[in-house]
């Protein structure tokens, strides 16, 4: 019976200390759980602040944008004001110069080295164009194409044409 209660004993001895040994095991996973559990806390509130942070300059963004939205759009009004009153001094131009006789062509000069219009002198550069409606010489500048079936013409035949069919 002695060697019965050594045995018992020392059996109950060796499971006191291996539940010691699993008890401070258990006590340091304990510890560095809680570790990790402050961590992920200040991780959290890290992540809130800079969530909150970011929520805040994307309603500052968003205020100034509509702002500036606002601001252009008012610009845009402006503008098409402006283009109404611009086209209305247009007409109001246009009626008043409706009854305006245009210029007539000047006559052919007599050196016919030198433009009708600019009088600048036909060179090897500078061809010389032949007005289909007067007839008169005229260079590149002072000449309009009108196509393959009328050709050029001068620059005030060409106004005095296109006013006449507008």
């Amino acid at each position: 019976l002695p060697q019965r209660l050594a045995s018992l004993a020392a059996t109950a001895k060796e499971e006191t200390w291996q539940s010691r040994q699993q008890l401070q095991a258990q006590r340091q996973e304990m510890a560095r759980l809680q570790e990790e559990l402050s961590r992920a806390r200040q991780d959290g509130e890290r992540w809130a602040s800079a969530l909150q942070r970011a929520q805040r300059e994307a309603l500052e963004r968003e205020a100034t944008r509509g702002a500036e939205q606002a601001r252009q759009q008012e610009l845009i009004r402006d503008m098409k004001g402006r283009l109404l009153e611009l086209l209305r001094e247009k007409d109001a131009l246009w009626q008043k110069t409706e009854g305006i006789d245009t210029p007539m062509p000047s006559p052919v000069p007599l050196d016919p080295g030198l433009c009708a219009r600019c009088h600048k002198d036909f060179r090897l550069l500078s061809r010389r164009y032949n007005c289909r409606l007067c007839q008169v010489k005229v260079c590149h500048t002072c000449s309009v194409d009108m196509g393959k079936q009328h050709g050029r013409c001068c620059l005030i035949c060409y106004q005095q044409r296109h006013t006449q069919t507008t």
